[in-house]
């Protein structure tokens, strides 16, 4: 029902049916939330660009101003929606963003054109319908899904604007192709299950503390960020299922650019740093851009070198070799040859698929979604929950009044408490 729901607004505003209050077409689409509630949306919206034929779209997360100002500095209210995403619609960041979204609506266009340039992904109508969002612009999701697996649903709702219907739906029957795979296929030809299986040993057997993820795709930029919250906060955890302590480390670091950009950046300590990195490579063998070709063979030629490179290196004989051939002087060989020496032996996955469609996009998040979760079975650990942000979150209650000036910093720990001193002499507030 919810799916629909998304569908028939979507329609409405990419046709121009659910107008702004002015009456002009919704150009602009600007999707305020975090965590899950962005990275995931922002990810697809990326992920999907060739399919995007909907209003444009824009994500701001971010409690800095800055991040919300230079977002609305290029818009116009009277073409511009919001959609407001948020669980319980009290999330700190989301909320203060939106209020602001408001008065620049209110401002523009006064109070009564809220309702038309506001919509919600909530399960808390009581809050949304005080906030000025009517309830058929106001979309649910189960309240027991962690933000970082809500892609699918609601929370999508900015994508499936951006690429239509037809495309969510398509992603959605990628993600659906990957359950099924999951659930049936043996365990020998069990992506996720294999993959969750490497990346036990990498980080147990083999202690390898982190893991990067490079695809060699630019639309999928934001992955590697996106992954970030999917794995480690799922799977950095310290506390068995049973409430007990961990015998065993548990989630990796993870992180990444895209490829080539990440050659050119942090590829050095990959190749020939202490600490062996494993690395996932992502790669299309198609484009969607066929007047550009050679570019994307290009890409391709890099992602395989690499790949190769890692597992192959190469020794102090061989570096000699190649130096000697060039006509270099031996005693300079003596001295520049053991820099040129790769270990190799270095691990890397490498993912293939035709061209990143939607239905192939999918596929792939739900692989990935699948395993985080055999990793945190391996690990012995739930994967669903997410502690670790609590604590942050509490303490900056407290500590607002503190940087306003209005509660004595004296009652925090002095290491804050030299902190707040020092921001409120920068501001020339004493």
């Amino acid at each position: 029902a919810v799916l629909d729901a998304m569908g028939g607004f979507a329609d409405a505003v990419r046709s121009g049916k659910a107008a702004g209050a002015s009456g002009k077409k919704i150009t602009d689409i600007v999707n305020i939330g975090i965590g899950g509630s962005d990275l995931g949306p922002a990810m697809a919206t990326l992920a999907l660009a060739p399919y995007h034929d909907g209003p444009r779209t824009h994500y701001v997360s971010n409690i800095d101003g800055a991040h919300i100002h230079d977002t609305l500095k290029g818009l116009s209210a009277e073409t511009t929606l919001f959609i407001v995403a948020s669980k319980t619609f009290t999330t700190i960041e989301t909320m203060t963003n939106a209020e602001t979204a408001r008065e620049w609506v209110q401002k523009a266009l006064g109070k009564e054109a809220v309702g038309k340039h506001f919509a919600a992904v909530s399960t808390a109508l009581d809050l949304v319908a005080k906030f000025g969002i009517a309830s058929d612009r106001v979309f649910g999701f189960w309240d027991w899904v962690g933000g970082r697996y809500s892609v699918w649903g609601a929370i999508g709702l900015p994508v499936m604007i951006a690429v239509g219907p037809k495309n969510f739906r398509a992603f959605l029957d990628g993600a659906h192709a990957m359950d099924e795979h999951f659930q049936t296929a043996p365990l020998a030809s069990n992506l996720p299950a294999l993959m969750g299986l490497i990346g036990w040993w990498h980080r147990v057997i083999c202690q390898y503390p982190a893991r990067a993820v490079i695809p060699y795709d630019q639309r999928l930029s934001r992955l590697p960020a996106y992954l970030q919250q999917l794995d480690m906060e799922s799977n950095g955890k310290s506390v068995t299922l049973d409430g007990g302590a961990v015998t065993t480390p548990t989630g990796p670091l993870v992180w990444g650019e895209p490829g080539t950009n990440g050659q050119h950046a942090f590829f050095q300590l990959l190749h020939q740093g202490t600490d062996f990195i494993p690395v996932e490579f992502l790669a299309a063998a198609i484009g969607h851009e066929p007047d550009l070709k050679h570019h994307h063979d290009l890409l391709l030629a890099n992602c395989l070198a690499q790949s190769e490179a890692f597992m192959k290196g190469r020794t102090l004989e061989q570096a000699r070799a190649q130096m000697l051939a060039k006509g270099m002087a031996p005693a300079e060989v003596d001295r520049i040859a053991p820099h040129r020496v790769f270990s190799g032996n270095r691990p890397s996955v490498t993912i293939l698929y035709r061209q990143l469609d939607p239905h192939t996009f999918g596929r792939l998040i739900a692989l990935y979604e699948h395993r985080v979760f055999v990793e945190g079975t391996l690990f012995n650990i739930n994967s669903f929950d997410q502690w670790g942000v609590e604590l942050g979150k509490e303490l900056a209650t407290g500590l607002l009044p503190v940087v306003e000036g209005k509660e004595n910093a004296a009652k925090r720990d002095a290491s804050t408490a030299g902190l707040v001193g020092h921001i409120h002499r920068l501001r020339g507030s004493e």
